[in-house]
This record gives C-alpha cells, structure tokens and sequence, in this order.
C-alpha cells in the first residue's frame, strides 16, 4: 500500500517510475492559459495570509464550501480570511474523490513543506507556518512560479486593456527567466447576442479614437488591438464560446445591417447572430494566422446558471455548469470557413463535456495539414475535467484517434500562483498511463523513445508553440 501522496503517487508500474523520477519530475512548465493577475507577477505581489493567497477568486473551492453547507460570507463574502481558512480547513476531510483533496495537499506539501493533512485540528498550525513562508521572497508571485521552474505565462486579457504591467515585465530584467505574455480574449466583439455588446462597443471606440458601429471599422479596430497584443508579446488568442453557431458567411452589407439593427435594440434571430459570428471568427483566424499566433477555442459552458449567485457576486464565481448542445456540424463548418483559404492558424479545441472529446479529437483530425505537426490540437480536460478520470478520457481518446506524441499538454486554466503542481497531477498521469502500455504490452519498452514521448507532451512540444527558441 502507497503513502497518500508518496513519492510514487500515481506511478504503478517500473516504467511509470522511472519516466516520472527520471524524465518528467525537473522539465519546466509552459502554462500557456491562465487567468493569473498580470499586475501581481509585475509587482511581485506578496499575500499576508494563506487564506487570502488560497481563498480569494476560486470557485473551485467556493463551490465545495458551499456543496458542504459553508454560508457565502465564508466563502466569498466578508468574512475574514482566517475564518474562510477555517471553513475551508472543515471542508477538505470530506473532499474525497474530488481533486481538491489531491491539489490542497500536493499545495501544502510543494509549496510549504507540510505533510499534515488540513483539518479543523491541524488548521492552526498550517495557518502560522504557510503564513511565515508567505512572507519570504520565495513565496512572493514570483517566488512561486520559480518554485516550478514556470518558464512562460500565459494570462488572458481584453482587447481593450493597455497591458501596461506587460510593457512593465517586458522591461524588468530581473523577470528575464520568464516569458509573461497577454492573450487576446474578444469575447465581448462576437457575443453581439448578449448585454454587454453595447459596452463593448463604446469602450472600443474610445480606445481607438473613431465609431466602430459597422463591420468594417469594428474589425479594424479589433486589428489595431491584436497588433498592440503582438507588440506585448502576444502568441496566443482565447474563446470562450457558450453556444457554438455556424452560418454561411454574408457580404458586409448584411453584417452592417446586423450590427445596426441590434445597436438599435432590436432582438437579432439566430440565424444573424450565426452569420455575424461565423464573419467575424473567419476574419479573426486570418489575422491569427498571419501574425502566427495559437487561436483557443473553449466551448461548452453554460454560465451564470445561479441568477442569484449572478446577481450578487457576478460572473466566475462557482455558478457555471456543462454544456449538452451538438456541436459537430457547428464546429466542422465553423473550422472549414476558417480553413477554406489556407488561413487556419495552429488551434486548440476544448470542450466542457466529456462526452464531445471524439467529435473534438476527430475534427482535429480532419483540418491537419502537414504544415505544422499537430496543428489542430484536442486541448487537454478543461475545468470539470481536469482530474484523473477526465484527463485520462481525454487523451486516451487522443491517442486512440490520433497523435497523443503531438499533443502540447497541461495547462492550469486557474487565478491561483499555488495552482502549479496541477502540472504535475498531469505528468503524473501520463506517466502512468504510459507505463501501463509497457506493462500491459500495448508499446514496446523502448526507454529513448518513451523517454522522448513524456518529455515531449510534458514540455517540449508546448515550448515549440509558446517559446520557439527552446
């Protein structure tokens, strides 16, 4: 029998062993997605408390709290953070089966040194001894992504964000060792279906200096942004898309008279808010393309589902849930416009459910075009799926449909600087899964090649996307 979290924690076999020990466990980290606060890495931010640095923004948490009848204020209202900390403290021993339990004591363990396991009896001790470390420069921002060897950052920002503290991490030397790069999330420019369209409009034109209320100068302007992107080091764009449309492309007559119509406040029908979309990320992808930058696609969920939660807290705050919507037709039509013109730029696909990774993985297959290996990607189990079971399904599906030695891996899609060792849950997992191949006779037990099948879907084949001079 294992020790919980021992040093062979997942790994079952020989060959799981030696490709984590000896090959996984020192690679570097390329976490090319994350919602990490590009104002805290560029001041270095340092957190008092472990409550405040664990507790504050993640609704991973919030959401176990509040299943387990923890009351808001503790969650995410006023409470202070040693009382959240408490609550959190309750919580954990009922986290059974839930990754959560994995990612606070694999936290407390990398981070901090502390193999306890968090409860109420054990809370006052963790909470003096992370708190002590909180306070040293290995713990500050900084500190813990070096902790991980975190060589390039991915945060997601809005295109009209001046990106200030980018210019700022671009020009501190002291931040040589690390890439921390915007990415381009326009969300608000395609969802012309939802309320804050009119904002974003408004908001766009004052940034750029004229009116953008038609077609032409809306994407103008959303160029303009990009190239202030790139100009930040800019590789990678982001899409959240909740209910994935698909229509025939119309001429820009008919997309400025889609636009009018609902600046007006006129509801626009399905079939125009399809074609406006489908427009606008054909036009997107071309420009993705020709600046050679990656293009996300996250789709699938259905978000603010808690009205009351929403109305009191706002967006992300634990309330979203999986989506069920085909998506097939959609996103194969979507990924043809996209690629009728040889402009489709290197893409990750992800879905919400589980149940789409062979649509997901089977549509990546269809738009490979021998220009870059692996140039439509399966993105790894996103948000409910990234646990054991979901990232296990999602790659066992990869590498039965298609070229799992391809995939660039693990990302950590979190607002959390403690959130790192997910990467190694990930290559973990890989590890065993691959050693259980050997085992089981599935591959041939070639140390060099499996060797460089870990290290590549590990590290190596992200750092080509993200950082091409490794």
């Amino acid at each position: 029998m294992q020790t919980f979290l021992g040093p062979d924690f997942l790994l079952d076999t020989a060959a799981a062993r030696h490709l984590y020990h000896d090959v996984a466990v020192g690679l570097p980290i390329v976490d090319y997605h994350n919602h990490l606060i590009p104002e805290q890495i560029a001041n270095d931010k340092k957190w008092d408390t472990i409550g405040e640095v664990w507790l504050a923004g993640d609704h991973y948490k919030w959401r176990a709290m509040r299943w387990a009848g923890i009351p808001e204020e503790k969650c995410s209202g006023a409470a202070t953070f040693r009382e959240k900390f408490d609550a959190f403290a309750s919580v954990v021993p009922k986290c059974f089966g839930n990754p959560l339990y994995h990612w606070t004591h694999l936290e407390l363990q990398r981070y901090f040194g502390i193999d306890e396991l968090l409860s109420p009896e054990t809370a006052d001790m963790i909470w003096e001894k992370a708190n002590g470390m909180l306070a040293e420069d290995s713990h500050s921002a900084r500190g813990l992504l070096r902790q991980f060897k975190v060589e390039f950052v991915g945060t997601t920002d809005a295109p009209c964000d001046d990106l200030a503290f980018h210019k700022q991490m671009a020009e501190d030397a002291s931040l040589s060792d690390m890439v921390v790069a915007p990415s381009f999330r326009p969300d608000a420019a395609y969802k012309i279906d939802l309320p804050g369209f009119d904002g974003f409009i408004a908001d766009l034109a004052k940034v750029v200096g004229y009116s953008v209320d038609s077609y032409a100068p809306l994407m103008k302007a959303l160029i303009e942004r990009l190239d202030h992107f790139v100009a930040h080091g800019c590789k990678a764009t982001d899409h959240g898309i909740d209910v994935l449309r698909y229509a025939k492309p119309v001429d820009e007559a008919s997309l400025d008279a889609i636009i009018a119509k609902r600046l007006s406040g006129e509801a626009l029908s399905e079939l125009e808010i399809a074609q406006f979309q489908t427009n606008m990320f054909v036009d997107l992808s071309k420009a993705y393309y020709e600046r050679d930058l990656v293009m996300q696609l996250h789709i699938g969920a259905v978000r603010n589902c808690n009205h009351r939660l929403y109305k009191s807290l706002g967006p992300d705050v634990g309330g979203d849930s999986i989506n069920d919507r085909p998506i097939a037709i959609e996103l194969n039509g979507l990924m043809g416009e996209m690629d009728r013109d040889g402009h489709l730029p290197k893409t990750v696909l992800y879905h919400l459910n589980p149940s789409f990774n062979e649509v997901i993985v089977s549509t990546a297959g269809n738009f490979q075009d021998g220009e870059i290996a692996g140039k439509v990607q399966a993105g790894s189990g996103w948000w409910f799926n990234d646990q054991l079971d979901g990232m296990e399904r999602q790659m066992t599906q990869l590498s039965q449909m298609g070229l799992f030695s391809h995939f660039i891996g693990m990302l950590t899609d979190s607002r959390s600087f403690l959130s790192f060792p997910r990467h190694e849950y990930f290559r973990r997992l890989v590890c065993q899964m691959v050693g259980r191949w050997v085992e089981n006779g599935h591959v041939p037990n070639d140390t060099e090649m499996l060797d460089k099948l870990v290290r590549d879907v590990c590290y190596q084949n992200a750092a080509n996307w993200f950082l091409p001079q490794k």
